[in-house]
C-alpha cells in the first residue's frame, strides 16, 4: 500500500456505524444517523457534508424488521443491502457492484493491522479500513479509520458517487462481520 501521504484518512466514531461519524482535521465529512420512521422500521440515513452547516443525503438503509438487512436506497437506486454485501468466496469477503459497473471486493488483509481492503476489478486496494484503539476525540469515541488510496487503481476513489459507496459498504461490511450476517 501507498504511504499515507496519499491517503485520505477518515477516523470512525462509535462501535455501532449506524449511528457513526466519519471526520478529518476539516470536520465531519460523513453521518450516519439511524432512528425509527412512523412505521417502527429503523431507517439509518448517510449524510454527506457539502460545506458548513449544509448536508446532502446520500443514502438510505431501511432496515428488516427482524434487525437484519432490508434495502438500501442511494440516489435514484434502490437495491437490496445484501447486494452491497454479497458474499464472495471465502465468509469474510464481500463484494459489491459499484455505480461504475464494476465490481468491487471487501475482504480481511493478511497485515498485522487487521485491516479490511477494498479491492477494484483489478486488485488493486483503492481503499480500507482499520480498527484501531478507542481514542477519544471531541466527536466522540474512534474505533477506526476509513483510509481511501486516492491514487490507486482508476484514482476515483475520492470522487463521490463511488467514495459515497464505499462509505454505505464499509459501514454494511462492518454490520454483517459484527452480527454474523
Amino acid at each position: 500500500m501507498s504511504g499515507s501521504t496519499a491517503n485520505e484518512i477518515l477516523s470512525w466514531t462509535s462501535l455501532d456505524p449506524r449511528q457513526s461519524q466519519l471526520f478529518s482535521s476539516f470536520g465531519v465529512l460523513y453521518r450516519f444517523q439511524t432512528d425509527v420512521n412512523a412505521h417502527g422500521q429503523q431507517v439509518t440515513t448517510l449524510w454527506r457534508a457539502i460545506r458548513a452547516n449544509k448536508e446532502d443525503r446520500v443514502a438510505k438503509l431501511e432496515w428488516a424488521s427482524n434487525g437484519g438487512l432490508g434495502r438500501a436506497v442511494i440516489g435514484k437506486s434502490t437495491l437490496p443491502m445484501a447486494d452491497l454485501v454479497r458474499v464472495h468466496g471465502a465468509p469474510n469477503c464481500r463484494v459489491f457492484n459499484g455505480p461504475d459497473g464494476y465490481p468491487y471486493r471487501w475482504r480481511p488483509s493478511e497485515n498485522s493491522y487487521n485491516d479490511i481492503v477494498l479491492q477494484d476489478r483489478d486488485n488493486n486496494v483503492i481503499a480500507f479500513y482499520r480498527p484501531i484503539r478507542p481514542v477519544r476525540y471531541n466527536l466522540g469515541d474512534v474505533y477506526g479509520e476509513l483510509h481511501f488510496c486516492r491514487n490507486a487503481g482508476a484514482g476515483v476513489v475520492m470522487h463521490p458517487p463511488l467514495m459515497d459507496t464505499v462509505t454505505v459498504t464499509a459501514m454494511l461490511y462492518r454490520f454483517v462481520m459484527t452480527y454474523g450476517l
